[in-house]
């Protein structure tokens, strides 16, 4: 049996990229046989810290290149098996989401929230950032929405999400999924399960 190595994801919910990996990351977690440890974050303040050229490319994409991105991701999704379109929010606010991980986690309850997180905005094309559909989200991973709503607004969750958001920037990560193997042996993106099942030895 491979030696068990330590594996960190920091990630936010509002990147169709990040779905993919989730989906991905879970099913070589369970390769590996060991948990991983998943860390919310908020992407816009890393992108705000190191990565602002993102909201330029938003703001003024290429056509040639939007096209074969939409192809790309529809690709992925098929490959991946999951539902990905184009919700009519984007972006979406998806911080008070990130903040009640932590309360999903306490209660575990944590990827059965992530997930259903992940399907409403990508697959339903369902506002997040909306307490409502957020509130659903947590009742339907089987969750108390009036305790989520009040962990998730709480000061310990919004330091939870700042801490987890900095010691990522601090640690040379520039977006979502960022992964760690090890501590010191990141990788980015969900293009890059070959080479983290490497590292892991799987």
């Amino acid at each position: 049996m491979p030696e068990q190595k330590s594996v960190e994801v920091f990630f936010d919910c509002s990147s169709p990229w990040t779905y993919l990996a989730y989906v991905r990351l879970r099913a070589l977690e369970a390769r590996a046989g060991y948990a991983f440890d998943w860390k919310p974050i908020l992407v816009g303040g890393v992108f705000n810290a190191v990565n602002e050229t993102v909201y330029e490319a938003r703001a003024n994409p290429h056509p040639v290149k939007g096209r074969y991105y939409v192809k790309d991701l529809q690709d992925w999704a098929k490959y991946v098996g999951i539902k990905i379109g184009m919700p009519p929010v984007f972006p979406v606010r998806s911080v008070e989401a990130m903040r009640g991980a932590f309360h999903a986690e306490e209660q575990g309850k944590f990827h059965p929230f992530i997930l259903r997180v992940f399907e409403t905005y990508w697959g339903d094309l369902k506002d997040i950032g909306d307490w409502d559909v957020l509130l659903s989200c947590a009742r339907e991973a089987g969750l108390d929405p009036e305790a989520f709503r009040a962990a998730a607004s709480s000061d310990n969750a919004k330091a939870r999400l700042k801490d987890n958001t900095q010691e990522l920037i601090d640690r040379g990560g520039f977006g979502s999924p960022t992964i760690f193997v090890n501590g010191d042996d990141m990788y980015f993106g969900n293009d890059r399960m070959e080479l983290i099942a490497h590292a892991l030895g799987l």
